[in-house]
């Protein structure tokens, strides 16, 4: 600063002659001097307008980091440079390089700081220029197709030039040549056996500055390569460039083809012979064979086809002549011809059968394979068909059919002559037992013989129960049963029925139950189930004459598609319940028929073949299956497969019997609709017994009009299958219209499923199968009027 004080004249005429801008400033940062210079570039009119102003801030408008750190370093006596763009004040962007130092006084302190600004924007245009054009030519010398490489010449140890190091490749270099890694690699260390001629071949391109283009086997590789090379100028550089790619697949094709045409001639001859011996098969064979194009004019037809067309409509089609005018006065055979020829000629491949009537009425049946035709580019050109006689093949399996028609009709009454006779059997046992027992009561009543009634109504009613049990179990099998579905816990039945089976099966046989934890619970009638289960138990213990073990096991099954398949049910999810014992075993042609009504292996006696075609018949019903896996001497294993139920099993499985009859309650009135008197009248009799009021009626109409007064009705028990045009479900939702809460009990013979909704009735309604028991028919009544009792 004395410097500056003493000649301040000489020192500003100084820093105007630079470019640079040279600028004080306070330690605040503060601007206090600017070089004429400086002004210029910065493009200040007038050093006044900025004076005082902080130098960061008005390096970029709004502070910089760099400029506040470099301020800071030379505060603290340090220097500080870097470089940034920023713009003059009349807002030209520049790049400048900035070196900021501190001034120091006498003591050594910073007094001012000096910061001069030098433009490079030049310097750095040209620079970025550079490194973009650096960056295009690697672009477009790494994504060429083609291969490319510098090698740079060197002298060796074969004298000058005798030797060139690779030292540029792009990417495709390995691609064409088959050559990874290249670059920084001599050729003699490369292809020692074919340098000598790389070297002599590129030196002269060097040595000449002509380029050259040639093809060259690379014997390492076996590729053929078509290559271009040319001197990088100055020659000084002693380098030189080499284009190249693989035409190694052009050049197989090239001799493919050289070796395609030397036999041309020979196949030709060949080709002509072989479309003789196709056009004689296709002239002798006894197929009819014709080409139609897309105009419907014959490019084509063989001599079995002109015959039989000639045959069938009295005309004979040549090459050239058109389909529909040939047949305009045959107007039926036109449009079944030609809805067949339109199929394929619209690109359709198909086979008919169809049958057509020469002119003296003679019907033939043809087979018919219509084809498209496409030229080698895949244009559809025309169509064609082959078609064969075969009337004797469709008159023979006519008779195969008529014979196996009639063979099943003989199958079917063999199998019903085999099921009647299997229940008149049993019923004439059972009707015998009854009637019977009846002949002998009348006897004894008319003979005052009273000690003795009581072993015959027993006998009876043995008789009455057993017969009830057969036509359960043949609708069972015949899967008409009315079932009443609950959500059942089979794991909680199954060990309700543990002992039970315990002393079904005896001491002999030891019994296993392994259930599942977490088993799903399934939409199923319990005692049914029950019923079932122990069928099959006691199968297992018949199959066990010396003893053995029966497991019952529960699971759950995912059954997929193939699963399913196996099973003939649904894919999904299911439970299974299987019983295995370790008895005698089935051989498979008795597993085959163990589902068959009376089908049994035991002895006369001993079963009447109903058990297994039940369980079949009541688990198909459920919506499940039934599968056996047998072998001889290995024993049996039975699974029943029920469908999952997605809800909660029922806590109880089925409901205790009372103890004694229950009687009704104050005034409770019960309509009886049944069109067999004699049902009526013990509904009744019961009813009164029990002290209901009872109503009768023969058919829906009659109930219904009942049902529409003012009369109390306490419960509707109807019989499903009425008289008079209106069923008992049709009678119960009647009635309901008018009263909403009225309580039903539907009475069925056999399964009329679909009317009363397969067992899915509404709440309120419930199912009793004939025949029943008075005090069943009593406990159920009760149920329904006073449900939780």
């Amino acid at each position: 600063m004395q410097n500056l004080e003493r000649d301040p004249h000489f020192l500003r005429s100084l820093l105007a002659l630079s470019d640079d801008c040279i600028k004080l400033l306070d330690l605040d940062g503060n601007l206090v001097f600017m070089s004429e210079g400086g002004l210029r570039v910065m493009e200040v009119g007038d050093f006044a307008a900025i004076e005082g102003r902080h130098w960061p801030a008005f390096w970029c408008g709004q502070g910089n980091a760099e400029a506040l750190a470099a301020v800071a370093a030379a505060k603290a006596g340090g220097t500080a440079q870097f470089q940034g763009l920023a713009s003059t004040l009349a807002g030209t962007p520049k790049w400048w390089d900035v070196k900021v130092k501190p001034v120091l006084d006498a003591a050594g302190r910073p007094e001012r700081l000096l910061v001069v600004s030098r433009d490079i924007t030049e310097q750095r245009l040209s620079a970025e220029a550079l490194s973009a054009s650096e960056k295009r030519y690697r672009t477009l010398f790494n994504s060429i197709d083609e291969g490319f490489c510098i090698i740079e010449f060197l002298d060796g140890p074969f004298g000058p030039l005798s030797d060139y190091i690779h030292v540029e490749a792009n990417p495709a270099y390995a691609h064409h040549a088959g050559i990874t890694d290249v670059v920084g690699q001599k050729v003699r260390d490369m292809v020692p056996a074919e340098a000598a001629g790389w070297v002599e071949l590129y030196g002269g391109v060097l040595r000449s500055g002509r380029p050259i283009r040639f093809e060259r086997e690379l014997v390492a590789t076996g590729r053929h390569l078509e290559l271009a090379a040319f001197r990088v100028d100055p020659p000084e550089l002693r380098q030189v460039a080499v284009l190249f790619q693989d035409v190694t697949a052009r050049r197989k094709a090239e001799a493919a083809l050289q070796r395609l045409n030397e036999t041309l001639e020979q196949r030709i001859g060949e080709a002509i012979a072989e479309r003789k011996v196709l056009a004689d098969i296709v002239e002798g064979t006894g197929a009819f064979v014709q080409v139609l194009d897309l105009n419907y004019r014959w490019l084509a037809i063989n001599r079995a086809a002109r015959q039989e067309f000639e045959r069938l409509v009295g005309l004979r089609p040549r090459v050239g002549d058109r389909l529909p005018e040939l047949l305009k006065d045959h107007a039926s055979e036109r449009s079944r011809m030609l809805a067949l020829w339109d199929r394929a000629l619209a690109g359709e491949d198909f086979v008919e059968v169809a049958a057509f009537a020469d002119g003296t009425g003679v019907t033939r049946h043809y087979e018919m394979h219509f084809s498209p035709l496409r030229d080698i580019s895949g244009v559809l050109t025309a169509a064609f068909h082959f078609v064969y006689d075969v009337t004797e093949r469709i008159e023979a399996q006519v008779r195969l059919s008529e014979t196996e028609a009639a063979l099943r009709q003989a199958q079917k009454m063999e199998a019903v002559g085999q099921l009647t006779g299997g229940i008149a059997h049993d019923f004439n046992n059972l009707l015998t037992g009854v009637t019977g027992a009846l002949e002998l009561l009348q006897s004894r009543l008319h003979q005052g013989r009273l000690a003795e009634v009581e072993k015959y109504i027993s006998a009876a009613q043995n008789a009455s129960r057993r017969a009830a049990s057969l036509t359960h179990r043949l609708l069972a099998f015949s899967r008409r049963q009315t079932l009443d579905p609950k959500p059942t816990d089979v794991n909680r039945l199954v060990m309700g029925m543990e002992e039970m089976i315990r002393r079904t099966v005896g001491p002999q046989v030891a019994l296993e139950v392994v259930t599942a934890g977490g088993l799903w619970p399934t939409f199923v009638d319990p005692p049914q189930l029950e019923n079932a289960l122990l069928n099959l138990c006691i199968n297992a213990r018949d199959a066990m004459p010396d003893g053995g073990r029966i497991t019952i096991e529960t699971a759950n099954r995912w059954l997929d598609e193939r699963a399913a398949a196996e099973r003939d049910v649904p894919p999904g999810q299911y439970l299974s319940i299987c019983v295995t014992d370790t008895g005698v075993g089935m051989p498979p042609e008795v597993a085959a028929r163990a589902f068959d009504p009376f089908f049994t292996t035991k002895p006369t006696g001993q079963g009447t073949g109903l058990g297994l075609s039940m369980v079949y018949g009541f688990v198909r019903q459920s919506g499940g299956q039934v599968r056996i896996y047998s072998e001889v001497g290995q024993g049996t294993n039975m699974c029943l497969y029920l469908p999952r139920y997605y809800g909660a099993a029922d806590a109880q499985a089925a409901v205790d019997a009372a103890a004694s009859l229950p009687h009704a309650r104050a005034n409770e009135t019960v309509l009886v609709v049944d069109d067999e008197p004699m049902i009526r009248m013990l509904a009744a009799d019961v009813l009164q017994e029990l002290g209901y009021g009872v109503i009768e009626a023969e058919d829906g109409p009659s109930g219904l009009k009942i049902l529409q007064s003012d009369t109390r009705i306490d419960l509707l028990v109807s019989d499903v299958g009425l008289p008079g045009g209106m069923n008992g479900r049709q009678l119960a939702d009647a009635a309901r219209i008018t009263r909403p809460d009225l309580k039903v009990l539907f009475i069925t013979g056999y399964a009329e499923n679909a009317i009363i909704g397969n067992g899915q009735v509404a709440p309120g309604m419930q199912v009793v199968t004939k025949p029943f028991t008075m005090e069943d028919f009593a406990g159920r009544i009760r149920q329904i009027l006073e449900p939780g009792r």
